[in-house]
């Protein structure tokens, strides 16, 4: 039996701009997202989007996942400067996480994140024109639900990720 690696795959993409990478949005404003997925079970942790995502903003992330999931075992991301500041790596190291970051130009080293990223522009962004900042981060949390509960991945046999379990309750109140 193979022992499960916990790990987070972190990324970080602007929805507008002008070259190959961006997404160009009518109003013209930058915006981040940064997505956490889990490699192992391939659920998106959270989507955090918002005009400028630094350090501070992936502690702030990861600290959240860590009281509600725990450290995992490695966080693998790219070489932005809001992961390689010292701010955050001394963070990571602090609670006992390693850190795998990726070569610079060699996306395929991340690929869960690729994959999450590819689907993610396909199924939500290039269909949408976010007009403000809270719009892109309710729809955008929205489709990260339905990405989680509903949407049948591959290469989990088109399961979801995270499918919502319901619990028949007894509508009648119990009486003693």
């Amino acid at each position: 039996m193979m022992d499960r690696v916990s790990g987070f795959g972190l990324n970080v993409r602007t929805m507008s701009g002008a070259t190959t990478s961006y997404i160009a949005e009518p109003m013209m404003e930058r915006r981040s997202a940064r997505n956490i997925i889990d490699e192992y079970s391939r659920e998106c942790l959270a989507i955090r989007v918002d005009r400028k995502l630094n350090s501070g903003n992936v502690i702030d992330a990861l600290s959240d996942l860590f009281i509600l999931r725990g450290v995992p075992s490695f966080i693998r991301s790219d070489n932005g400067p809001e992961f390689v500041a010292q701010a955050a790596r001394g963070w990571i190291k602090a609670v006992g996480a390693k850190t795998a970051y990726i070569e610079p130009g060699s996306p395929w080293e991340n690929g869960y994140c690729e994959s999450f990223n590819a689907r993610f522009r396909d199924e939500l962004l290039n269909g949408e024109i976010f007009y403000s900042l809270r719009e892109a981060q309710i729809l955008i949390e929205e489709w990260r639900k339905h990405y989680n509960t509903k949407r049948p991945h591959s290469a989990l046999g088109y399961r979801p990720p995270a499918p919502e379990a319901i619990v028949q309750m007894d509508q009648r109140p119990i009486m003693h």
